[in-house]
């Protein structure tokens, strides 16, 4: 039996006309007529979608010489929320675009500094005119309007959060064949992801060296404060291919429960997500408040390096002292 045979018996197996089904399909009800005079043939995404519907394995689908129907929704447990290749598209579809939202947030908070830097060189050196009262006027309301920018783009991106919240927080099984599809695309973004983080560690490491040889060599404030502006610049554009990357990457390991979403790390995931979502708005904020007090930009910048070796110190204490309390009340 050939599949435009099987299209047509399990369309009235089922008791649907072709528009019925066409709608099901997201497809016009010409596609599904096409499709039972055997004049065209669906796609992979549609066998699958279809496989879905009647609850029928896509072997049963594309080989002829399977006549019976072979069901696959006996092979997972009934209680088990199963993911169609449509929700986990929609899935990844939204973690990128709340990638994209908070990379340009990052970008935007960590250039909110710079022009505080620019108009405290030029008064520095009596350029312009510009005091360096104005130069703090100036470069604290550009500073605060810029987090503003920033914090109201996070907020954007958090109010997505509840498209997806579900399959980051329930058990979940994907559909017959979407975990195919998912596994050639994390293979394939593999790579990618490799060259990317390379890349935006690599910039982030050596962003620090202009200001850090400047300090050493003793150069004027202007200077330093140039080098400083050069390093945001340069981690700048490090955290923005290092976040998509990132999240990308998330995205495909939660839908193939893998990596940071296996079963046995998610709890220690979402602990790690919370963490860092007081401790690094805290560091940037003692960053700031240091330089401003102290106006040694040649020195402050220490905190980064120090902040980022002390989270992965505190990440691994965190769940450490979970394990005990674990092993504890076992």
């Amino acid at each position: 039996m050939i599949l435009a045979d099987k299209i047509i018996k399990l369309r009235k197996q089922s008791s649907w006309s072709q528009e019925e089904l066409a709608d099901k399909m997201n497809v016009s009800r010409q596609s599904v007529s096409k499709w039972e005079n055997a004049s065209s043939i669906p796609d992979l995404n549609k066998i699958l979608l279809m496989a879905e519907i009647f609850g029928v394995s896509t072997d049963y689908l594309l080989k002829d010489d399977i006549e019976d129907v072979q069901g696959v929704q006996k092979d997972y447990e009934p209680d088990v929320w199963k993911v169609t290749l449509e929700e986990a598209n929609d899935y990844v579809e939204t973690k990128l675009e709340m990638n994209r939202l908070n990379a340009r947030g990052a970008l935007i908070c960590i250039y909110s500094i710079i022009p505080l830097m620019f108009f405290l060189g030029l008064a520095s050196q009596g350029i312009l005119g510009i005091t360096e009262n104005m130069a703090l006027i100036i470069g604290m309301t550009s500073l605060l309007l810029m987090i503003v920018i920033g914090v109201s783009i996070f907020i954007r991106s958090s109010q997505l959060k509840t498209d997806i919240i579900k399959i980051e927080e329930e058990t979940f099984e994907l559909s017959y064949g979407v975990d195919s599809i998912f596994k050639e695309k994390a293979k394939a973004f593999r790579n990618v992801y490799s060259q990317k983080i390379s890349i935006g560690v690599g910039l982030i490491i050596m962003s620090f060296m202009p200001l850090m040889i400047s300090a050493m060599l003793g150069q004027n404030g202007l200077v330093i404060l140039s080098m400083l502006c050069l390093m945001l610049i340069v981690v700048g554009i490090g955290v923005y291919i290092l976040v998509p990357a990132s999240i990308e990457n998330s995205a495909y390991n939660c839908l193939l429960s893998q990596g940071e979403y296996a079963p046995n790390k998610k709890k220690e995931t979402r602990r790690i997500e919370q963490f860092a979502t007081f401790y690094w708005p805290l560091v940037t904020a003692i960053y700031i408040g240091w330089s401003l007090f102290t106006m040694n930009w040649g020195v402050t910048w220490i905190v980064w390096p120090v902040a980022g070796i002390l989270f992965a110190a505190l990440v691994g204490l965190i769940g450490f002292l979970e394990s005990n309390k674990e092993m504890n009340h076992e």
